[in-house]
């Protein structure tokens, strides 16, 4: 299946070069042939006509492209990008015409692929792989021009097949069992020992049987939380490239997020200082699960009473543009600072027994940092011990 879409995909821009090649052997015959005609009063008049015709010609085959949901760019002998359709510039951005295509695919084997096309007109395929700002992998098809949209006939077309859903996915499945079988194991040796008991030596011990079935209870819930979040990590983690597009309001998020925690957060002195309006591009309810992990997380390592507080405002340049920061900082126990670089680490926990008394899985801020990366945002912690912590999330504005 995947080799015979490869197939049409190549054939689909192959078809589109061979048109523009036509259309360019067309329109210099034609204005061969009116020169040798050379009749006064004909030859602006014919030039005129043929000019037109490619133009149209060119804008239909901009329509075929941009209706391809694969991303095709074409640059000229300098790497310039002279063209780039619809899903390219969706993935890449608007304002990258004219641009090297390093400053998108900072990649040394794709550049001198580009460079073997250019030099032997011949196809190429190879796979890409991005790490930076997130992972996304291509397989890449490389075409030799020339093509009505670049006037220098050595220019390249790049046709990009996202890949990046499927691998993501290969990996998930072998990461999710090691962490299954990794973090599941204690609690399920621990209700397998208690079990062996009941059902043994204590089967008739009322008093046991009360001790331990509690404890079960316990661990069975500890179970349950871990592969609940190993679960939603996972599911961020494969649509961690697709950008949310919806315009949502910071405030009501974090309105939200406080009537979640509403029974919890009686216990302290808290305050939601958002009165006005901030809207992202957003998630809605990853959003919500992002703060409500962080509150979570205020409301766990915190004495009652202490204080925990919601500001929002301007940002300061962590992200491109214009951009909004919204804080939450409690006086809770916080964290060492040799020990903040791994916080969204997952199964990270600064004081283990702490995390499990108060019912932790190690994966909030993992899950908290992944929401934000695919949010286009960024994260700031800030923390000592016995003095709180507080976290800044950045985002751009809608």
């Amino acid at each position: 299946m995947e080799l015979l879409f490869y197939s049409l995909a190549g054939l689909i821009v192959i078809v589109v070069i061979a048109v523009s090649r036509k259309s360019i052997v067309a329109g210099m015959e034609a204005r061969s042939d009116i020169n040798r005609e050379n009749k006064p009063g004909d030859t602006e008049e014919g030039i005129e006509d043929i000019t037109k015709e490619n133009i149209e010609k060119t804008n239909e085959q901009v329509k075929i492209i941009n209706q391809i949901d694969d991303l095709i760019l074409i640059v000229d002998k300098f790497k310039n990008i002279k063209f780039f359709n619809n899903s390219a510039k969706k993935k890449f951005g608007e304002n990258n015409l004219n641009k090297h295509v390093a400053t998108l695919l900072r990649v040394p084997d794709l550049l001198q692929n580009i460079d073997l096309v250019l030099l032997k007109k011949e196809t190429i395929t190879m796979d890409l792989e991005l790490s930076s700002p997130l992972f996304q992998f291509f397989k890449v098809h490389l075409f030799s021009g020339p093509t009505s949209f670049v006037d220098d006939p050595d220019s390249v077309i790049l046709f990009l097949k996202d890949l990046t859903d499927i691998i993501k996915a290969q990996r998930f499945k072998s990461d999710f069992v090691a962490n299954v079988s990794h973090e599941l194991k204690t609690p399920l040796v621990s209700i397998k020992g208690f079990l062996e008991t009941i059902s043994g030596h204590a089967k008739d011990d009322l008093e046991a049987q009360k001790k331990f079935i509690p404890i079960m209870l316990e661990q069975a819930d500890r179970m349950e939380s871990l592969i609940k979040d190993l679960l939603s990590l996972s599911r961020i983690e494969l649509q961690e490239h697709l950008q949310p597009q919806d315009k949502v309001n910071l405030k009501e998020i974090l309105s939200n997020v406080e009537d979640i925690h509403q029974k919890n957060l009686k216990s302290f002195e808290f305050k939601n200082n958002i009165k006005d309006d901030f809207f992202i591009k957003g998630d809605y309810e990853k959003l919500i699960e992002v703060f409500s992990n962080i509150i979570d997380n205020s409301i766990k390592y915190s004495e009652k009473n202490k204080k925990i507080e919601i500001n929002c405002g301007q940002g300061n340049g962590k992200v491109i543009g214009d951009s909004y920061i919204v804080s939450i900082k409690d006086n809770g126990i916080g964290i060492p600072t040799e020990q903040l670089p791994r916080i969204t680490e997952r199964f990270f926990r600064v004081d283990a027994a702490k995390s499990k008394k108060v019912g932790g899985t190690g994966l909030g801020m993992a899950i908290v940092k992944h929401i934000v990366n695919q949010h286009r945002g960024e994260l700031e912690i800030k923390s000592e011990p016995q003095n709180g912590t507080e976290i800044k999330v950045h985002f751009s504005k809608f």
